[in-house]
């Protein structure tokens, strides 16, 4: 089954808007993982308008599935993710003032770049990811840096998916297809959410993880987060049914 990654990001911007403690995030990731959540993503951003660097020291010991961090690989960043040594980590190519990923890397372009930076990684034994639009020169590039997986920027389907699932997803099939043909693995990730999120899995093959942050968190306010989560099982889990 196509595992499931909470984003507890905006957990961190509750907590951040008021200061203190509340939401505890370090907590919140313990109970992500207690109601069956098969992972727990953090995006620290340079500004650290929600989750801030200390709370990946602090969350990281108390991970039992998988940590995974995303961010744009910058001197700082980097350093972050080899001091804390997450499962997994998901280059994103955010500029600092980004409200949120809005495109996938330029794999040609940036080649040179993302195998040094993707290279110290591996070495330090953490898996990589990076984020790719559905462009097969794109997914193409991306195994040329070495990366273990891709992680498909799923905003466009998601914006598309009310007026034609099927053309929506078509793209992200193709793509999948061709990461599979090259032996890259999948992960998907953006504005999925309990209306698309089954009929993307259903399409696109081999997707290993899903990361869902806002629609789950906010989601969370209405159903609570224990059933939240279950409910997002569940859409994962009827796919294999």
């Amino acid at each position: 089954m196509t595992k499931l990654s909470v984003n507890i990001n905006k957990i961190a911007t509750i907590r951040n808007a008021r200061g203190g403690n509340t939401p505890d995030v370090k907590l919140a990731a313990e109970r992500c993982e207690m109601f069956g959540a098969q992972g727990i993503t953090v995006h620290p951003r340079p500004d650290e308008r929600h989750i801030r660097y200390q709370d990946v020291f602090d969350i990281r010991p108390v991970i039992t599935t998988e940590f995974n961090i995303e961010g744009y690989p910058s001197e700082n960043f980097i350093e972050l993710v080899l001091k804390a040594k997450p499962h997994q980590v998901t280059l994103v190519p955010d500029p600092p003032d980004a409200i949120t990923s809005n495109a996938g890397w330029d794999t040609v372009k940036h080649l040179n770049f993302l195998k040094e930076t993707i290279s110290k990684f591996q070495t330090a034994g953490i898996r990589t990811s990076i984020f790719v639009d559905t462009d097969l020169k794109n997914i193409e590039g991306a195994k040329q840096t070495g990366t273990d997986r891709i992680e498909l920027y799923t905003e466009p389907y998601a914006a598309n998916f009310d007026i034609d699932k099927e053309s929506a997803v078509a793209p992200f099939t193709k793509a999948a297809e061709k990461a599979i043909s090259l032996g890259l693995g999948i992960n998907a990730g953006h504005d999925l959410n309990l209306d698309n999120l089954k009929y993307f899995v259903k399409n696109v093959p081999g997707v290993l993880e899903v990361s869902i942050g806002h629609a789950l968190i906010s989601d969370a306010l209405y159903f609570g987060l224990d059933n939240t989560i279950k409910l997002y099982l569940r859409e994962l889990k009827q796919i294999e049914s």
